[in-house]
């Protein structure tokens, strides 16, 4: 469980960063306040979130699933001019 909050100032966490980033590696949460209003927290990497799948991302919509059913083989590398335009490079890929 984490340390309750300190509030820092930019300033302050400018000048003692090193200071601020161990305390969050040790478990404190840091809120960092610019003028004097929270904008920002810093605080410990979270290991204990779920990691998800490719086929479960595409499922949610968070990714779009590839349209390639095959196994993928890198082609030849294109050579391509400086000033050519992506959309004549591709068209000349694809055919």
């Amino acid at each position: 469980m984490a340390k309750p909050s300190r509030h820092v100032g930019i300033r302050e966490l400018r000048e003692q960063s090193a200071t601020y980033v161990k305390r969050a590696q040790a478990g404190e949460e840091v809120v960092i306040s610019v003028h004097g209003k929270p904008a920002a927290t810093l605080g410990p990497i979270r290991t204990s979130a779920p990691t998800l799948t490719m086929t479960e991302l595409a499922a949610t919509l968070a990714i779009i699933a590839p349209r390639r059913r095959g196994e993928f083989t890198l082609t030849a590398p294109l050579a391509i001019n400086t000033g050519t335009r992506i959309d004549q490079a591709l068209r000349e890929v694809r055919g």
